[in-house]
């Protein structure tokens, strides 16, 4: 039996125009889609600001944070933001929390000795302060004293982890309410996902996508492949696990030093199985695969040279 559609929702690009972004957030209500996701890169724009913004520009649109650092942010005062928008939007935020790039976190003094022990100390102690406890702790990275808000959200929001690799998802599984899934997300990355986080059938899946919808499939394969430029990156591996092609992809990078040249020479097939992509039908039997492997929520991310126009061909995709 075929499950239904996952969750439908868009990304907001991070660097796109500031005179575009109000524009964006409304058109992806307006089109129907059910969530929006920000992102908080380093150094584009915040989550928490980006969130707001959104929330308050919208009226039913559900607005996921992905990701927060855990490093970043110290968890009572991560905590005391993400409540305030839970209290005014209730049921409408969600929030996703993890290590974050690396690169980036080092560059900014806060990559921890150990990621995995402080992601699971501030999973924990965040949940536990939006629920409305109060909260004392003394971890490696955690250390909180009689730590309550006093004004809990009434719905607080689910918490997420955004997170890739087998032991991090581990600490997912028992410390997030879900994971957020970086892209490019595939059915047997999913299901991958699901065994190791073990989190049960109540941990919920949200996965980026890269998408790219036209009725000329070649136009759409065109503008998916020049998003997929970095799929070949060590950090990417985990998510081609149990693809057939993932050892000729790794083959095919290591011959392109230029990632536009690599972009260039994927195939179509494996451009098909690494993005939404194609006809209107063509993406709704990708999401519905993805529902299938256990994805409970899918984040198109627009593609090309005009993401408000990308973003309207991807709502044809949309139910209804």
């Amino acid at each position: 039996m075929t499950a239904p559609l996952p969750t439908i929702g868009a990304l907001l690009p991070r660097d796109l125009p500031v005179a575009d972004v109000l524009p964006f957030v409304r058109d992806v209500e307006e089109l129907g889609f059910e969530e929006l996701w920000v992102v908080e890169d380093c150094f584009f724009r915040g989550g928490i600001a980006q969130a707001a913004v959104a929330l308050a520009s919208t009226s039913r649109l559900r607005v996921g944070v992905g990701i927060l650092p855990a490093a970043a942010r110290n968890v009572a005062f991560a905590a005391l933001e993400l409540a305030t928008l839970a209290e005014l939007y209730p049921g409408r935020l969600v929030a996703g929390v993890g290590h974050g790039m690396p690169g980036w976190i080092r560059q900014v003094g806060a990559w921890p000795a150990s990621p995995l022990t402080l992601l699971d100390e501030q999973l924990a102690a965040l949940r536990a302060i939006l629920r409305g406890e109060e909260v004392t702790t003394d971890g490696r990275y955690v250390r909180l004293d009689a730590v309550r808000l006093d004004s809990p959200p009434t719905v607080p929001p689910p918490v997420l982890a955004g997170v890739r690799g087998p032991r991090s998802l581990e600490v997912a599984g028992r410390a997030a309410d879900g994971v957020v899934l970086a892209e490019p997300v595939t059915p047997e990355y999913v299901r991958a996902v699901r065994d190791q986080a073990a989190g049960g059938p109540d941990l919920r899946v949200v996965a980026y996508e890269i998408a790219a919808v036209d009725d000329d499939v070649a136009a759409a394969r065109a503008r998916a492949r020049a998003a997929l430029l970095w799929v070949g990156e060590p950090d990417v591996a985990v998510h081609l696990v149990g693809l057939p092609f993932a050892d000729d992809l790794a083959r095919l990078r290591a011959e392109h030093t230029d990632r536009h040249a690599f972009a260039a020479a994927l195939p179509d097939a494996w451009v098909d199985e690494l993005a939404v992509v194609g006809t209107p039908s063509d993406a709704r039997r990708r999401l519905a695969e993805l529902a299938d492997a256990g994805t409970d929520g899918v984040v198109l991310v627009p593609v090309g040279p005009d993401p408000l126009a990308a973003l309207h061909r991807l709502a044809r995709v949309l139910p209804g």
